[in-house]
């Protein structure tokens, strides 16, 4: 892809972001300076965590009144935000705590939003369709990969839905993250290896969409703006981070060092996501995951080798970014770029990542619905960097069904969207 012409840059960060190792000590503080009643949606292995229990008991100590919900179910459904709310029985917050994962921290943001605009969640499906401010969030992630303590949106799963469905707002992003590596430290080698490679998937999604002309009301207009000047800086040192962390993370879970760079790197993935947005491999995920009930990490890891190498015509300069991020700083800017699908394919590949649909579970018969589903994510398609019809989606899957992985540039017959 071709550099910056006229500059132009978006972000949107919480009110605050705390970073280290011990940062969770932070939490009573942050949620004394928002209300005095408190909600807590958190992981119920971690509300057995020592060090979790002395942050509630300092946050009870000082006269505030809370209630812990823990029923939260992973791929978050529709019912758990309405049994998280069924629960607080009369009990009206001043702000939700998030505290978890990535099912954690969206209920938050979800309960949150109904309680300011109506629990009919239906209504605010999309983008850019709530209406206003939401009560604040305090997120604190436990694992280092999906972003939500950074992001506008919230994904949930709609059981009257074949898919699952987001809803994208400004007013989602969190008033406080709390990312402390430390609660890392005892996640499954499984989860750790997922929720790295998702991360790693966003940062390169966010430095590979569309790059789009400058424009005035363009912050206002979208919640994801496309590729820009400083979520650029926030994914390729995402990249950078992440790269080498995730794979000392795989060999030992105990190496706290390359802990604090997933957390860090996931941080910075999400920054840059959460304006630039995702493109082509969530757009597929989607329907791969309601088909073959996969971790959403898992599927977009599959896939983004893939994804890259369809986009490697429209994105030379960026993929020569990634390879160099990754520690492949020789060769010229088109040697460096042909070579960062293989990079990132190898590296997925190595700690453990599938290496193919199939072993997700995809089976041809899957594939037209696949398509057909894909192309409804019309924001992600709309976000991808060359233009993604029914033969692009095609393309990339039956790519991905056998690991066929195809040379830069052989689908340059296609055209190629760069602005």
């Amino acid at each position: 892809m071709s550099g910056f012409g006229s500059a132009f840059g978006v972000m949107r960060p919480p009110g605050s972001v705390i970073f280290g190792e011990g940062m969770l000590g932070a939490l009573p503080d942050a949620v004394g300076r928002l209300g005095t009643k408190i909600l807590v949606c958190g992981d119920p292995v971690l509300l057995d965590n020592r060090t979790v229990q002395d942050v509630i008991a300092r946050i009870k100590a000082a006269g505030l009144s809370s209630v812990i919900f823990q029923e939260i179910t992973p791929e978050l459904p529709k019912s758990c935000v309405q049994a998280c709310l069924d629960a607080l029985d009369g009990f009206c917050p001043d702000l939700v705590v998030g505290l978890g994962g990535g099912s954690a921290i969206d209920l938050a943001k979800l309960v949150a939003l109904a309680l300011s605009w109506g629990s009919d969640l239906d209504q605010f499906y999309g983008e850019n369709r709530v209406p206003g401010s939401v009560k604040p969030v305090i997120a604190v992630p436990t694992t280092a990969g999906t972003g939500s303590e950074v992001t506008p949106v919230a994904v949930l799963n709609d059981e009257a839905r074949s898919l699952k469905v987001g809803i994208s707002s400004r007013y989602l992003v969190p008033e406080v993250a709390i990312v402390d590596p430390c609660l890392t430290y005892s996640c499954p080698p499984g989860l750790s290896v997922a929720s790295g490679a998702d991360a790693l998937t966003h940062a390169i999604e966010a430095l590979t969409t569309l790059q789009r002309a400058p424009d005035p009301g363009i912050e206002a207009a979208r919640v994801f703006v496309g590729k820009n000047i400083l979520s650029d800086l926030y994914a390729r040192e995402a990249i950078r981070l992440i790269a080498p962390a995730l794979k000392a993370v795989a060999q030992d879970g105990q190496n706290t060092g390359a802990r604090r760079d997933m957390m860090l790197g996931s941080l910075l993935a999400g920054m840059a996501f959460s304006v630039a947005g995702t493109a082509a491999a969530h757009a597929i995920q989607y329907p791969v995951g309601a088909l073959t009930k996969t971790a959403h990490g898992l599927g977009v890891a599959t896939l983004i080798p893939y994804v890259m190498a369809f986009n490697a015509p429209a994105c030379m300069t960026t993929f020569a970014q990634i390879a160099t991020a990754m520690g492949q700083a020789q060769g010229t800017e088109a040697e460096r770029a042909a070579a960062a699908p293989r990079l990132v394919r190898d590296l997925l590949a190595d700690v453990g990542i599938p290496r193919t649909l199939r072993d997700l579970g995809v089976a041809d018969q899957d594939k037209a619905w696949i398509v057909e589903q894909s192309l409804n994510m019309t924001r992600l398609v709309e976000n991808n960097p060359r233009e993604l019809n029914a033969t692009g989606v095609e393309a990339i899957i039956d790519c991905a069904m056998d690991g066929i992985f195809k040379e830069s540039g052989k689908h340059a017959d296609r055209q190629s969207k760069t602005r």
